[in-house]
């Protein structure tokens, strides 16, 4: 079917990954799928114009800025309503955005099926963490969005929970977790990475990501320091705003030699990384989220300790596939870890049964299309 993919994302973080991931396994079974956003119009490619674009913002009084967000849907609308003109899609498919209206207007004007895509709420995430300057209107903004489209599909149940408070209909929602690429489900070696950054008979905790204070790796570092073991190394494959804090955080706590930060690494390189640890941490979750790196560790076999959070139990067992943590309590993280740390036999029990757990649930990017496409087709049949 040809497939109209809509979003509103510059950003080369995991919001660029989902897109190009699922746009890419949309292709791959065969469906003829547009991308439409900030960059222009791309059919699935590996590039979709991510990066830049944020300089109006800095210097944007709150409230102009956010008007300009809303302001942007028209000519989005505009690119979307020639595009529909000249080839017409079968469906509708829009990443959401606050203030972005849209695909909600050409669903309206054309007639065209509409499914939307949720990954967090918005307006309360922005209004706790970002600021809102038009918190009313955002809220407004987001309902009138997720109400309008004909199916939802939220990442999570918990999320779920919150479109169904402000009215979405039931039988419009549909939960789609995030998923993984084939190639974390190929064999990596991990002594590459692990000679490369001296690891060699260390036992490794691993966490990947753009580091932010929210992600709470001080954890694992304030761990080191309780375990003066020379053999526990934590790996963090990643960047970010945190990262200073993070090494000064060491550097007091006398654990700074055993801490490795790898700077940005390629998205192809990363399963290499992930194959090095031996342990593989989530320290701290959004509780609507559905983390991008919970599914690489699970690909990769990896023992998993993360938050007992109602997201993260939507995924993982406790004791069966993970384990999870108390996350009020560091007492229980630093238990928890102890445990994975000190049990071979735990870690590689672990390990195989999150694999075989994503596996059998089809965690995947191409699981996530073949879903997607049983709902096309449905909305398909019930328009005709």
């Amino acid at each position: 079917m040809k497939i109209l993919y809509s979003h509103r994302t510059r950003s080369a973080d995991g919001q660029h990954i989902h897109i190009r991931e699922l746009t890419n396994a949309l292709g791959f079974l065969g469906h003829d799928v547009m991308i439409a956003g900030p960059g222009g119009v791309d059919h699935v490619s590996a590039n979709l114009g991510a990066g830049g674009g944020r300089g109006f913002k800095r210097f944007a009084p709150a409230a102009i800025y956010e008007a300009a967000e809303f302001g942007y849907s028209l000519p989005a609308y505009m690119q979307l309503s020639r595009l529909a003109k000249a080839a017409p899609p079968d469906i509708l498919y829009e990443r959401y955005n606050l203030y972005f209206h849209a695909g909600v207007w050409l669903k309206k004007r054309h007639g065209i099926p509409m499914i939307l895509e949720v990954n967090a709420p918005l307006a309360e995430e922005r209004s706790l963490h970002g600021g809102l300057a038009l918190k009313a209107f955002a809220q407004k903004s987001e309902r009138s969005i997720w109400r309008a489209a004909d199916i939802v599909l939220p990442v999570t149940n918990v999320l779920a929970d919150r479109l169904r408070a402000v009215g979405v209909a039931d039988e419009k929602i549909c939960v789609i977790h995030n998923g993984v690429s084939k190639k974390f489900l190929a064999p990596h070696d991990p002594n590459p990475i692990r000679e490369q950054y001296n690891l060699q008979d260390k036992l490794v905790l691993g966490f990947t990501g753009f580091v932010r204070d929210w992600h709470r790796v001080d954890r694992a570092i304030q761990f080191l320091a309780m375990h003066p073991s020379d053999d526990v190394r934590l790996l963090i494959v990643g960047d970010g705003p945190a990262r200073d804090s993070l090494e000064a955080l060491a550097a007091v706590l006398g654990v700074a030699g055993r801490v490795v930060f790898t700077g940005v690494v390629q998205r192809y390189e990363l399963p290499d990384y992930v194959a090095a640890f031996d342990v593989a941490l989530q320290p701290a979750v959004v509780d609507y989220a559905s983390p991008l790196k919970l599914f690489e560790y699970m690909a990769l076999g990896k023992p998993i300790l993360a938050p007992n959070s109602a997201n993260i139990r939507e995924i993982l067992t406790q004791n069966k596939d993970a384990i999870l943590f108390d996350t009020d309590n560091q007492d229980d993280f630093e238990k928890s870890l102890s445990e994975l740390v000190e049990g071979r036999e735990l870690r590689s029990r672990l390990g195989g049964a999150a694999r075989h757990s994503l596996e059998r649930q089809d965690l995947t990017w191409v699981g996530n299309a073949q879903r997607i496409t049983a709902i096309s087709e449905r909305l398909l049949k019930e328009k005709r």
